[in-house]
């Protein structure tokens, strides 16, 4: 991870919406739920998940907590993979 401003197209970006992507469809949820689930309006998550919409930290982690996924693990697991 050289660059401070990863392309949405990096591998970085196209591993975390993978990641976010498997999660949600595992947990059932449709796109419009974890929408609700969050509070955020319905296009939210299609957003993220295209790469059309990336999130600031506190989005990361309201994120990764809707889909109950540990932030920091999460973190951790991008600095193993990525560095």
């Amino acid at each position: 991870m050289t660059n401070l401003r990863l392309s949405i197209h990096s591998s970085e970006h196209l591993w975390l919406r993978d990641i976010f992507l498997k999660q949600r469809k595992a947990l059932g949820l449709s796109q419009r739920a974890l929408c609700e689930k969050m509070g955020v309006v319905s296009s939210f998550v299609g957003k993220v998940e295209t790469g059309d919409r990336r999130l600031d930290v506190f989005e990361f982690i309201a994120y990764c907590e809707a889909l109950e996924l540990n932030p920091i693990g999460i973190v951790t697991q991008i600095k193993e993979k990525f560095r």
